[in-house]
């Protein structure tokens, strides 16, 4: 039956696209991995209400609840210095506001002047778009809602008690940072193994397809690494004040530096990558080199459990040894010309960043390569 006249035809599959971008699996995951944000923000947000409405004896304390929620968020940088930027940011809009509308009034004119200097004075202080927004939008709730019961300022006073609450509930209910960081650090060891793996194929096989896919998963770990860090150095900053996390502080340092080292050796093997990408589509089979990196690969997947094994840190490092001792390019391809030894070459600078990730620093890395 044709639709009624003026009634504009649904498109043919429209419905099926929409239900086909929802991935029922990633949605419950993203619901798991939230729970710790929701919880805590939910304690927040009513422990804000019952200070200010109990406490503080205000009536509807809209902004301690507002600001409380808005300071935390859901943003992967739960970082101390980022909520207490944020509740910064909007009690500063929130008592400038207080101040102008006592000095002029409200009316559609006073409010974009309040909104005005809110924005100018918030980018003076600081760099953070988000603060001047924040800050921009508490000050319209004070231009636009009708004054509070207990007079100027009560709304200042329960911005105060928003940013508190949210500050104290992040370093005593925090949301499982060490978590966050060890799963960031486990979607990217999972690349660098499949990467290892489809460079091991390539070489063994001159498939260069397989080389294809290798350089193609290592140009995109760059953001792995880059959530890596973020959620790692939340983890630093909120385990410095919370007393629950404080004895885990060592082990997220070691952390740090073996990402900082970790960060360095997967530029270097891009560049590994794209050398093989580029020399094995001759279809030459290179068996040496090949054990070489399957052997490296090893060495890094144990870097990679050391995280949440310490003990396995040895192991890693021997493994890197003994491989940094066969770096010699006479040794592994004896008589070969210069362009087939080069990858040989470039696996040096690579190892030396691993060992270092286990903790040596440069001059006793070095000193475990093989003299060329």
């Amino acid at each position: 039956m044709s639709p009624p006249a003026g009634a504009r035809a649904p498109r043919p599959g429209g419905a099926s696209r929409v239900l086909g971008d929802f991935d029922p699996r990633a949605a419950l995951e993203r619901v798991r991995s939230s729970l710790p944000a929701v919880l805590q923000i939910v304690v927040a947000a009513g422990a804000a209400f019952a200070i200010a409405h109990f406490g503080l004896g205000h009536a509807i304390p809209v902004l301690a609840v507002t600001i409380t929620i808005s300071s935390l968020g859901f943003a992967r940088d739960a970082r101390p210095r980022r909520v207490l930027e944020n509740a910064v940011g909007v009690v500063i809009g929130i008592a400038l506001s207080e101040v102008l509308l006592l000095a002029v009034g409200k009316g559609v004119w006073q409010s974009g002047v309040v909104l005005l200097a809110t924005l100018l004075v918030a980018r003076f202080f600081s760099a953070n778009s988000a603060f001047a927004v924040a800050a921009a939008t508490q000050s319209m709730f004070v231009a636009l809602l009708p004054d509070p019961a207990g007079g100027p300022f009560t709304r200042s006073l329960d911005g105060l008690v928003g940013g508190a609450i949210a500050l104290v509930v992040t370093a005593i209910i925090p949301r499982d940072p060490v978590g966050l960081a060890r799963a960031d650090a486990r979607r990217l060891f999972r690349e660098l193994d499949a990467s290892f793996a489809a460079l091991v194929l390539a070489l063994r096989h001159g498939d260069v397809r397989r080389a294809d896919d290798a350089l193609a998963t290592l140009r995109a770990t760059q953001p792995l690494l880059d959530d890596w860090a973020q959620t790692l150095d939340t983890a630093v900053s909120i385990a410095r004040i919370s007393p629950f996390l404080r004895g885990r502080l060592p082990a997220l340092e070691r952390e740090q530096r073996l990402l900082r080292y970790l960060d360095l050796a997967t530029r270097n093997l891009r560049v590994v990558a794209r050398r093989i990408d580029t020399s094995t589509g001759d279809g030459r089979r290179r068996g040496e080199i090949a054990d070489l990196v399957a052997s490296i690969a090893r060495a890094t997947s144990a870097l990679g459990d050391s995280i949440e094994a310490i003990e396995l840190i040895p192991v890693a490092q021997d493994a890197l040894t003994a491989v940094a001792r066969r770096l010699d390019p006479r040794a592994v391809l004896p008589g070969a010309p210069v362009g087939e030894t080069v990858v040989v070459v470039m696996l040096r600078p690579l190892v030396i960043d691993l060992l270092m990730a286990t903790g040596l620093d440069h001059e006793a890395a070095r000193e475990r390569l093989a003299p060329v």
